[in-house]
């Protein structure tokens, strides 16, 4: 039998899903707005997480500063399942006018040419959107989810994020995750993997944002194994000109990381995760609040 918890979770999810998408807009983004505030006040260890990694990488910030970054920071997370809530009922072009992309040129140019790209994203600004976007906007989306608990919340998840247009592959459970991606990447799709947090034992240590970090070493692997191309993929919001509460997304493609001409494959995966996550970190260090992390991603 389901333990109680697991029956509120699975039941405030598909509360959300029914309930959010029938409120206005602007009445539904208020209102998540309230529970991260609410969340921020009561404290927990998501949320200070969320301030310890923030401190981490924004080291100048003094008590007071730290405590509205956190706030905002809370809000954007907040925002993320707003949005993903609604996403289903998103038209076309209310899903063009919720994204602007930055860089896609070289991305669009290798798909063109029928080769795969590989995709190195943090957890920032809303993934699921610009995955979304993506399917129309550039190319079919290969990624990976991780299995979530309890089971039912996944499956709510992965049959969400199917229905935007994405083939979703379980982190765990499903086979060899690393074969079933690299056989996705003889076509030309567009594959981003959420990599800024490793979690596995096999994670490439780096430095972010001054600090040593454990990030997962699939998307340099994967692009190495395959030769695939390999882009930074970072996301944040901005208001749209002319309201006070409502945002889009930026999506920023940023230069390919080409691999190194010399070493050991795991030499040259590192070097090329570290390239990511200079990419990553300047992202975050000048969007924080944006970088939804309440999980430890630091070594010490």
């Amino acid at each position: 039998m389901p333990s109680l918890p697991d029956v509120l979770a699975v039941g405030g999810y598909r509360l959300g899903w029914s309930a959010v998408r029938r409120l206005p807009e602007r009445a539904a983004y208020r209102l998540f707005d309230g529970i991260a505030d609410l969340t921020v006040a009561r404290g927990g260890k998501g949320v200070q997480r969320l301030r310890a990694n923030y401190a981490r990488v924004r080291p100048e910030l003094d008590d007071t500063a730290l405590d509205a970054l956190v706030k905002d920071g809370m809000r954007s997370y907040l925002r993320y399942y707003c949005e993903a809530f609604r996403l289903p009922d998103r038209t076309p072009a209310e899903l063009e006018a919720a994204v602007r992309v930055e860089g896609d040129g070289p991305v669009r140019a290798e798909l063109a040419a029928g080769r795969p790209v590989v995709c190195f994203l943090g957890h920032l600004g809303n993934w699921d959107l610009a995955g979304a976007w993506g399917t129309r906007a550039i190319g079919p989306v290969v990624t990976v989810a991780e299995r979530l608990k309890p089971e039912e919340v996944y499956a709510e998840f992965l049959a969400f994020r199917e229905s935007l247009g994405m083939t979703i592959l379980p982190l765990t459970g499903g086979g060899d995750v690393f074969a079933q991606l690299r056989g996705h990447l003889a076509e030309p799709v567009l594959m981003p993997l959420l990599a800024d947090r490793d979690l596995t034992d096999r994670g490439i240590e780096v430095d972010l944002c001054g600090n040593r970090s454990k990030m997962a070493a699939g998307p340099a692997a994967l692009s190495l194994a395959s030769g695939a191309a390999l882009f930074p993929v970072t996301i944040r919001y901005e208001r749209v000109e002319g309201s006070s509460w409502r945002h889009r997304i930026v999506i920023t493609f940023h230069d390919r990381v080409e691999p190194p001409t010399t070493g050991t494959t795991r030499e040259k995966a590192t070097a090329m995760t570290q390239r990511c996550a200079d990419a990553l970190g300047g992202a975050i260090r000048e969007h924080t609040a944006d970088w939804h992390m309440m999980q430890r991603v630091f070594v010490s």
